[in-house]
């Protein structure tokens, strides 16, 4: 329970979120305390005027995505807004209300971004954590169809190519909590077009983790193609395009301690009809 110092506090901070002369220690504060004040998010939706300010936030460094003139400071004064959003986004009583106001398409512009730069690379990053938050949960059915109405795929695919490891890492989580679901997994499924696109970007990311061994995202990697696997068309295409490094014992010792994501490339190779190797 929080005390009633602390729930004035945060009160007076989403005050000082109205006035442009202190709304940027409000987010840095804000964002602080998220993990800490469970129901932040319901402040935060209910206030008057919180949301649009948040949302005007994010649109204001629109113009300095393209040419790139994102600074740090400017990056890291949207991320809170971020945090932020993502604290609506993972409340269970805010959640279906942040989807239906369409609010992540607001994120959009930033994942489609392409500069290297520390700033971009966060801002990205923290975009991807908002739909994470959404994904997340077991429930997710209405966010699952909503960003499939949403060009979400093919930036999440951009990202797990080109992004930071641990972009990709987020990236990817997405994308797979897409293919559990049964709706993703047909919408991927449904066109030639729509799996090869998946499939190429994830045989692209088996050719880097050979040089990479970074497991989180080989975890996430064997995860999607033994769901894919579920799908009739899906398994036919991928007895041929497999890649060979998942095939031939060449993660063996990168997985050793990990009987999980063993399993799951055994049940992979199964599905498919493979010679387990020892």
């Amino acid at each position: 329970m929080q005390s009633q110092a602390e729930e004035e506090k945060i009160y007076q901070l989403a005050i000082d979120l109205m006035d442009p002369a202190t709304r940027e220690t409000a987010l840095l504060e804000l964002s602080k305390k998220r993990e800490q004040f469970e129901d932040l998010a319901l402040v935060l939706w209910h206030s008057f005027g919180i949301m649009a300010i948040l949302l005007q936030e994010i649109v204001s460094v629109y113009p300095l995505l393209s040419p790139p003139a994102l600074t740090a400071h400017a990056s890291n004064r949207v991320c809170n807004a971020l945090a932020l959003l993502q604290c609506v986004a993972s409340h269970p009583e805010t959640r279906g209300l942040f989807l239906q106001a369409h609010i992540p398409l607001f994120l959009y512009p930033f994942l489609n971004t392409t500069s290297k730069t520390r700033p971009f690379e966060y801002l990205r990053l923290t975009s991807l954590g908002v739909i994470g938050a959404l994904v997340k949960q077991n429930d997710n059915t209405n966010v699952i169809h909503f960003l499939l109405s949403t060009e979400i795929i093919p930036l999440c695919l951009r990202i797990m190519e080109t992004g930071s490891e641990l972009s990709k890492t987020v990236a990817i989580f997405i994308v797979q909590k897409i293919l559990l679901d049964e709706t993703g997994l047909t919408y991927i499924c449904h066109t030639y077009e729509r799996f090869y696109a998946v499939g190429t970007v994830l045989s692209n990311m088996v050719t880097q983790l050979v040089e990479s061994q970074a497991v989180r995202l080989l975890k996430h990697v064997v995860r999607c193609y033994l769901r894919l696997s579920d799908n009739m068309r899906a398994r036919e295409a991928l007895r041929a395009c497999l890649p060979e490094p998942l095939r031939d014992g060449t993660f063996s010792q990168l997985l050793k301690g990990d009987s999980v994501t063993k399993r799951c490339l055994a049940t992979l190779l199964i599905n498919l009809s493979d010679r387990v190797e020892a």
